[in-house]
């Protein structure tokens, strides 16, 4: 892989059961890139990110992270080289407090040499509302913090790389324009790179990222950034509808 490459899917192919999901798809993704992936409902964007941690096997294709392959590796595997990830649905443990969800990784590896204060101060540093909550259940955020608190989980470890599965879904603009500032300040100031599965296209048009469109499964089209800056041509060459 060249100095720069993260991350390399090759001609993967996935899916449950006898059905294939994603078919024969391959990208690459940089060092402190934003990559934006897109698609209608169902077209299999989430499988695939599933596939690239491990969570679905792949049947046929190669995963590269850095140069080593990762086809094989369990999902705690890719997590500990530095694949962080957020799911869709945010998995917020409802009964745990904000700061023990964000610490939850790390006591359930036992870091105990972790510096936990530091790195929670720099978290509340990002998410400035989960430091005022980080007593209150997490049942009790609303959908926009929940989804920053998902965020703050999935950066504990400090990912060199995070999957974002529909992040803007169910969230106020106003917070989805926040958590596009964060994305797009932590690639810019901490080479943090994002593969971010979304459909709101204020987000993607937000993200300033190339883009790539998913239909049944298969790699259709990728855009530059410079083509979908704006909403209206994001909505135009992506044929979304939102």
């Amino acid at each position: 892989m060249t100095k720069n490459l993260l991350l390399k899917i090759e001609n993967v192919s996935s899916g449950y059961g006898s059905t294939i999901i994603v078919n024969n798809f391959s990208f690459e993704v940089e060092k402190g890139q934003v990559l934006a992936i897109t698609g209608s409902n169902g077209m299999g964007k989430t499988t695939l990110m599933k596939t690239i941690m491990g969570l679905i096997e792949v049947r046929k294709g190669k995963i590269t992270y850095k140069d080593e392959d990762i086809t094989k590796s369990s999902p705690d595997y890719r997590s500990k080289l530095g694949i962080g990830y957020v799911p869709q649905g945010r998995e917020i443990f409802s009964a745990l407090s904000v700061e023990q969800n964000i610490m939850l990784p790390i006591y359930t590896r036992k870091k105990l040499s972790f510096d936990k204060k530091g790195k929670l101060e720099e978290i509340y540093s990002l998410f400035p509302i989960l430091k005022e909550k980080r007593l209150a259940n997490g049942s009790s955020l609303s959908g926009g913090q929940q989804q920053q608190l998902a965020i703050a989980r999935a950066l504990i470890f400090d990912p060199e790389i995070i999957i974002l599965d529909e992040p803007a879904e169910g969230i106020q603009p106003s917070i989805v324009s926040f958590i596009g500032n964060t994305l797009s300040d932590l690639s810019k100031n901490s080479k943090k790179t994002f593969i971010v599965v979304e459909q709101n296209i204020s987000l993607i048009s937000q993200l300033n990222s190339d883009c790539i469109l998913v239909e049944k499964g298969v790699f259709t089209k990728k855009l530059k950034s410079s083509e979908i800056n704006t909403v209206e041509k994001a909505r135009d060459l992506l044929s979304l509808h939102n």
